[in-house]
């Protein structure tokens, strides 16, 4: 059993070497668009409508059919917002959509989307019995839908045990974005070697945002956009990454995607701002501190 701590070295942002990011670039923006797999058979992963009398129901079709409008109505409207501007996002995927909506995962591929595992299913890291085989499966499913390996993971909840990060990285996978503790990215050792650890986000997302903090319709956009202007000044001396994380559910609402593609518009004006996949985040870390050595 390995505490974090001993996985990677303290490193304080104010005193590595500079990030420098191609092209006169300073700050990346990662959007991520999570794809998850509900079965009805559980308890669903989160809720918008509370049990009655406080008991939870299985199985809970008001939250479950919640879900599903994200499948049916609010991913088309995310797809749509982001071939508007010409953007790629990563597609977090619950690989067992591949079997069950293939509908979604398709019209991803065929936009480009980068595809990152995300579990076969929607539920903690720690009911899993055999972590090794499911995030093989989840692996395998989208390699064989897509006809590519996915190279990253995010796990579902972001929930690791203490052995999880190697099993991720025996699988063969490059990146994962389970620690949200960096605004740039880091080189975690496991059993299996080293392992990138991107940025992803926890607050710089919708289930924060509007599910659990019941903020207004725009409330994912004032917050992203309080951290953009932040963390644009900043990345003028060292790159910088920024998360956005969106669920079909959620942003893809009639009521909330008005302000996601104005948000996206925001981040877009701006001189020096890249949206990049996680892969490219990846390719280009790696090549930076090939140049001058891991950032201490």
């Amino acid at each position: 059993m390995k505490h974090p701590r001993e996985r990677i070295s303290y490193s304080a942002i104010a005193e590595r070497p500079a990030l420098a990011l191609p092209d006169g670039a300073t700050l990346v923006i990662w959007p991520v668009v999570n794809v998850e797999e509900w079965e009805i058979t559980r308890a669903m992963a989160r809720q918008a409508s509370g049990p009655p009398m406080g008991v939870t129901q299985i199985p809970d079709f008001p939250n479950w059919t919640w879900h599903e409008y994200g499948m049916r109505v609010g991913f088309w409207r995310l797809r749509d917002a982001f071939a508007k501007l010409g953007i790629t996002p990563t597609l977090s995927l619950n690989a067992g959509v591949c079997e069950t909506c293939p509908a979604v995962p398709q019209a991803a591929h065929e936009a480009g989307w980068e595809f990152m595992a995300h579990c076969v299913v929607q539920m903690p890291i720690s009911q899993i019995e055999d972590q090794r085989q499911v995030i093989r499966r989840s692996v395998e499913i989208i390699e064989e839908f897509t006809g590519k390996r996915p190279r990253g993971w995010l796990g579902p909840g972001r929930s690791q045990t203490y052995h999880t990060i190697d099993y991720v990285a025996e699988a063969g996978l490059e990146y994962f974005a389970d620690w949200i503790l960096d605004d740039q990215p880091i080189m975690v050792e496991t059993a299996s070697g080293p392992i990138v650890s991107i940025p992803y986000t926890v607050e710089i997302n919708d289930i924060a945002v509007n599910v659990a903090h019941m903020q207004p319709s725009d409330g994912l956009m004032r917050r992203a956009v309080d951290a953009f202007d932040r963390l644009y000044a900043e990345s003028k001396t060292s790159a910088r990454v920024i998360a956005v994380g969106v669920h079909p559910y959620v942003s893809g609402a009639a009521h909330r995607i008005r302000y996601f593609e104005e948000m996206l518009a925001y981040f877009a004006k701006h001189d020096g701002v890249v949206f990049w996949t996680g892969e490219q985040i990846l390719d280009w870390f790696k090549a930076e501190i090939g140049k001058q050595g891991e950032p201490k």
